[in-house]
């Protein structure tokens, strides 16, 4: 097989009229060569960061739809299915993607639980992640999101990374907003990326302390423009990534959307292409070829260098997207799951009131972190209740691995002015979480999610549309055209219903991510996510 275009060389930072010549899966040679062909050449696109459950697809179903936009590998971080359902979803995951010829590259989820303050599905202790880091299959310790445990000694925290290091595998970071001594501490234990900056000075202490900054613009949480002016001076130690990416979006773009918004701003091809084609391979050792004689076929080629439309695209010589098509295959896989909880009432969501104050999570646009803020109360028969004309709303997190009570919270920017959402995605324990405009409307949501034993639900007095997850909850068995067009029209329902948000479904999974300051709510109650301990709701 011989491919004709403009040969892209990152590397040696050059563009040359060629033809690529493949055997066997392998890059036999690549030659200059004259010729009219206009497309260009380059090595695949690799998001060095997600978490492919985000995207409600197995990872059969994410591949078809990732290889239309030139991704040809992940370093994928399997902990939302790990804290359902332990090592076997992990190995879930790694099975499901092996049945296709995408480059799935796993990581051994090092929080799991996050933390101690919320009920999860599984634990994987420190044994767990030897077990795990000893399969080749597993390429690194995906991110350390206990950071207090990483600069406080925690014995089990600091057990997981001595392992990492003892297979020789790279370490992944989490820890926004860190800075300074404890900056230097977390660093100094051995980790080496972080995907959580989400400003400019932080993300440059950060790089110019030896880590990698991963730039992640996802379906929540956007920092490529906070962070996209540091990549000229530092595009050796910097990636791309999408962390988490609704269906509805991936189905638009992924990492080639970067690379064009990055040559918008006039910023040097080279450059742009290194952060996303080659740093991440280099880093994690993965096995992807980057368009060099001897390495795997893995490469794309785009209509130009500006918008970066991909005409087609290759793993390890085998076409696997063309022309608008994707040909990968549907792949049969089991549906596992976690679901033990019953049904609630709607005196399960009351308030008793004891005070007349109280702390509010606000929720930020294209963030995952939060503030606190108080607010007075509407009282309605002594009980809390949603305050609609002042947009705080009443918000839950149920367990769903046992019967528990309702842990009950309030929250600002969700904007509805009638009906409720609820969703079994919720990082990263997934928890039910669910927000209303009152008791019986939560009540409602909830119980359509335990019905469906997972899912993401919009209701109203009349009305209950429904988007099931039979795979822990988090996952559909569906294509990622048919989730990504009813997740559009599930979310432009809650935007209907009042819902100011971008992607209201994907703000609500991250608030009760306890590790990502400042207020969140877990099923245990309120937490305090920079003090690292419960608040109350109500302030006496």
């Amino acid at each position: 097989m011989i491919i004709r275009g403009q040969i892209v060389d990152i590397e040696q930072r050059k563009i040359y009229s060629g033809a690529v010549s493949v055997e066997n899966g392998i890059i036999k040679k690549i030659e200059a060569e004259s010729h009219n062909e206009k497309q260009y050449i380059l090595p695949g696109f690799v998001d060095a960061h997600i978490h492919i459950e985000s995207s409600m697809l197995v990872p059969s179903e994410f591949a078809k739809a990732a290889v239309c936009h030139g991704t040809v590998a992940t370093v994928s971080d399997p902990h939302e299915i790990a804290n359902v359902l332990g090592v076997k979803g992990v190995e879930f995951m790694i099975e499901n993607g092996k049945q296709t010829p995408f480059k799935f590259n796993f990581g051994a989820p090092s929080c799991v639980p996050a933390t101690n303050f919320e009920s999860a599905g599984a634990v994987i202790d420190s044994e767990g992640i030897k077990t795990l880091l000893q399969n080749p299959e597993i390429k690194y310790l995906a991110e350390m999101m206990n950071y207090p445990g990483v600069i406080f000694d925690d014995e089990e925290v600091l057990k997981k990374i001595e392992w990492a290091k003892h297979y020789n595998k790279p370490v992944d970071g989490h820890a926004p907003g860190l800075r300074g001594d404890d900056l230097t501490t977390y660093i100094a234990a051995g980790i080496s990326t972080d995907h959580e900056c989400f400003a400019y000075d932080e993300a440059l202490e950060k790089l110019q302390k030896g880590m990698n900054v991963i730039i992640r613009e996802g379906s929540a949480a956007k920092n490529f423009d906070a962070l996209i002016d540091l990549l000229p001076q530092f595009y050796e130690h910097m990636m791309f990534c999408s962390d988490d990416k609704h269906p509805d979006d991936l189905l638009l773009g992924h990492i080639n959307q970067l690379c064009a918004r990055a040559i918008a701003k006039g910023m040097d091809i080279f450059k742009v292409l290194q952060v996303a084609c080659i740093n991440a391979v280099r880093h994690y050792d993965l096995e992807v070829g980057l368009l060099k004689q001897g390495h795997s076929a893995d490469f794309i080629v785009v209509e130009d260098l500006t918008s970066f439309k991909v005409l087609s695209t290759y793993i390890n010589g085998e076409l696997v997207f063309n022309n608008g098509k994707s040909f990968i295959k549907p792949v049969k896989f089991e549906k596992p799951n976690n679901f033990k909880t019953d049904f609630k009432q709607v005196s399960d969501f009351k308030i008793k009131a004891t005070s007349d104050r109280v702390r509010v999570i606000e929720a930020l646009e294209g963030q995952l972190v939060t503030n606190e803020i108080q607010a007075e109360a509407l009282l309605i028969d002594e009980n809390l209740v949603s305050n609609i004309d002042k947009d705080i709303l009443k918000m839950t997190v149920v367990n769903r691995y046992q019967n528990d009570i309702p842990a009950m919270a309030f929250i600002k920017n969700f904007g509805l002015k009638q009906g409720a959402l609820a969703s079994s995605v919720a990082h990263d324990c997934h928890n039910i979480l669910a927000v209303g405009v009152n008791d019986a409307l939560i009540c409602k949501a909830v119980n359509a999610i335990i019905k469906n034993k997972g899912g993401i639900v919009v209701v109203t007095e009349e009305t209950e549309d429904v988007i099931a997850l039979p795979i822990a909850g988090i996952m559909s068995d569906l294509d990622a055209e048919t989730v990504g067009k009813a997740y559009e029209t599930l979310s432009n329902k809650a935007k209907s219903l009042g819902s100011s948000l971008h992607a209201p479904f994907m703000t609500l999974s991250f608030m009760a991510l306890l590790v990502i300051p400042k207020l969140k709510l877990s099923d245990k109650g309120l937490f305090d996510g920079e003090k690292f301990v419960f608040t109350t709701l109500e302030i006496k």
